[in-house]
């Protein structure tokens, strides 16, 4: 009941309130709005470019481009201005908006990105432009029609006419912008909706082209007739006449809820059955560790604290009691597996502000970049947790060689991020895409990280390492115990890899929308969910690794550390492996920098998935073992 309360406002926080960051705007009549343009981009190949990188009409007072955010130059936008004239309530019925001519070459470069399927995107007070498609809903008892958005609109389209291909060229925009009015709360129109639907018009001009003033010049945009560009290959010249229309349509959507239309492109019902199906396991595991606590372990703990004549009596011992001596012996790798925690629970802390700042709408689409900007931020911050905790845990190790253990936290995870990113960011900019990250850029990248994580992983290791470690229950002995024969199904590959699987399929629905999020292009703020998902996947990679240890201290096997990171971090073997199908079947990549892209970045997104269950799994495992070795009377 608790957490279906829990559910329900963190629903309402994430879908229906936001922070936009911006106040709203009252339009006045005839009062200008700017229209700019964004990148254009594909999920095709996954590579953004600059609008401007095809021969568009440009504006006559010369392109002016804002300014970004950190986290809009590594998403690759790029706002600039455009030459549309708009004006509050001023209908425009086929305005020019300029002639251009095209060589062949230009004409080939406009086929290239159609072929590919790239949609321009323009923007209107801080609301992207969307395509509004008609659906049918059915509710189980009757079916009634809606709608749906998709972000941006195509450059043209490619059809097949008598057996030839044919390249269309939409050269005509008919923009339409909702308005909502209030007179009673304000003066003037607020902007609540942005649509727009692309033509292809070939246009045919009414006497000589005016080339000073565009707008003067008359054209039918009823015609039937599309312009195409290619037939199948480009003409040697084309004259293309560029127009638009806009419309205006009063809308009962009110300012702060103009962003729902958007949102609507994710079913929240199936975001309910994903909780609901992932709470169940939750409930599976936690009434497996409860049994286990409540009857194998109080039974496991009244034998081994009996008196001793009664020992004396009783068989000889066996299970998880006979390794005392050995379960906090130092595992292999110390300083590596110290530095995995510290990563780890910098990655967590990061995570889980990140999500609480969305879900309570601080990061909400209206700010553009400000989601991967607080992620960066976040992460350098956080550094402090990373060292103390590294530090404490090789600390427990009786390890030495501080100075270079905090080194190898602050360098070893961002460090492989940051090289696989650069090496991604080389093909991306060879192909001349905006997703290419300036060098400048990636230079305050590097400052952010040697300027404030590693000196925040320093600050944190300091205080870790004066700190005393966490007081081990059982001394360890000199020799080590032999490790009986396991049987088949406690095999350390097998058991490792049957961990991770309840974690990934307690979060394996929300992990498809937030990939067709990112590679579909759809807008993800279901913020609410995935802070529960999130909360879901810590007690489920706490349980399965809680009893898997146990099972393995049972058949006497004293090698629990590293193992309780690789049980439940095998789930992003399985996320990675799902990243493999979803390429093949749900996406239409085929550049080979797209793909590279493509699993390059999954690669990372799987590595963080690692550490964070990882980190789960161990912190939640050392704490069982500390608590059921204090528990017992060692001799």
């Amino acid at each position: 009941m608790v957490v279906s309360l829990i559910a329900f406002m963190l629903f309402h926080v994430s879908t229906g309130f936001y922070l936009p960051g911006v106040a709203p705007h009252e339009y006045q009549l005839g009062e200008p709005i700017k229209l700019k343009v964004n990148k254009l981009d594909s999920v095709f190949t996954q590579l953004p470019y600059d609008y401007y990188s095809l021969p568009f009409c440009q504006p006559v007072e010369g392109i002016k481009q804002d300014t970004e955010n950190l986290g809009e130059v590594m998403s690759g936008d790029k706002i600039e201005s455009s030459p549309f004239k708009l004006g509050m309530n001023n209908p425009i019925e086929c305005q020019a908006l300029c002639k251009k001519s095209y060589t062949k070459n230009d004409l080939s470069h406009f086929q290239q990105k159609i072929e590919e399927k790239y949609r321009a995107n323009f923007i209107v007070d801080n609301l992207p432009a969307a395509q509004k498609f008609k659906t049918i809903i059915s509710d189980g008892k009757k079916e009634k029609e809606d709608f749906v958005y998709e972000k941006g609109f195509p450059l043209g389209n490619v059809a097949h006419q008598s057996g030839k291909k044919v390249v269309l060229l939409n050269n005509h925009v008919d923009l339409i912008i909702l308005v909502h009015s209030d007179s009673t709360r304000y003066q003037g129109a607020r902007i609540v909706g942005f649509e727009v639907q692309p033509r292809s018009i070939d246009h045919q001009l009414k006497g000589d082209w005016n080339e000073k003033e565009p707008e003067a010049n008359s054209l039918d945009c009823s015609g039937a007739t599309q312009l195409r560009i290619a037939n199948p290959t480009p003409p040697e010249k084309l004259d293309v006449i560029w127009s638009y229309s806009l419309a205006f349509e009063d809308s009962e959507v009110q300012w702060a809820s103009r962003w729902d239309a958007y949102l609507k492109m994710q079913d929240p019902q199936i975001h309910w059955f994903s909780i609901l199906n992932s709470f169940m396991i939750v409930i599976f595991l936690s009434a497996m560790v409860a049994m286990i606590l409540m009857r194998a372990l109080h039974k496991d703990l009244r034998r081994y604290n009996a008196d001793p004549e009664e020992l004396e009596a009783q068989i000889e011992e066996h299970g998880w009691k006979l390794v005392h001596g050995d379960v906090f012996r130092t595992p292999e790798n110390p300083s590596l597996f110290a530095t995995v925690i510290g990563s780890g629970v910098q990655v967590i802390a990061m995570s889980f502000l990140t999500i609480i700042f969305a879900a309570l709408g601080f990061l909400s689409p209206a700010s553009r970049g400000s989601l991967m900007t607080a992620l960066l931020v976040l992460y350098v911050v956080l550094g402090t947790l990373a060292g103390y905790y590294s530090a404490r845990i090789y600390k427990m190790f009786a390890e030495t060689d501080w100075q270079k253990q905090t080194l190898q936290t602050a360098l070893l995870f961002p460090g492989v991020n940051f090289v696989v990113f650069f090496i991604l960011n080389l093909f991306i900019w060879h192909e001349g895409s905006t997703g290419a990250v300036p060098f400048a850029t990636m230079f305050l990248l590097l400052l952010l990280w040697f300027g404030i994580s590693v000196p925040s992983v320093y600050c944190g290791a300091y205080f870790g390492y004066k700190k005393e470690p966490p007081e081990l229950p059982c001394p360890t002995n000199e020799l080590a115990r032999m490790i009986p024969p396991q049987p088949w199904y406690m095999q350390k590959y097998f058991a490792m890899l049957v961990g991770g699987v309840l974690p990934f399929g307690a979060v394996f629905i929300e992990v498809f929308f937030i990939m067709s999020s990112v590679w579909l292009h759809h807008y993800y703020y279901m913020f609410g969910f995935l802070l529960l998902v999130f909360i879901i996947l810590i007690l489920t990679s706490a349980e399965i690794t809680i009893v898997m240890t146990y099972f393995q201290l049972c058949a006497e096997d004293w090698q629990w550390w590293w193992r309780s990171v690789f049980t439940p971090g095998s789930s992003a073997l399985y996320l990675f492996l799902y990243s493999v199908l979803y390429f093949y079947t749900k996406l239409e990549i085929v550049p080979f920098v797209s793909s590279l892209l493509y699993f390059g970045y999954m690669f990372l997104i799987s590595l963080a998935f690692f550490v964070v269950a990882g980190t789960v799994g161990f912190v939640s495992t050392f704490t069982f073992v500390r608590k059921i070795y204090g528990a017992i009377k060692i001799a």
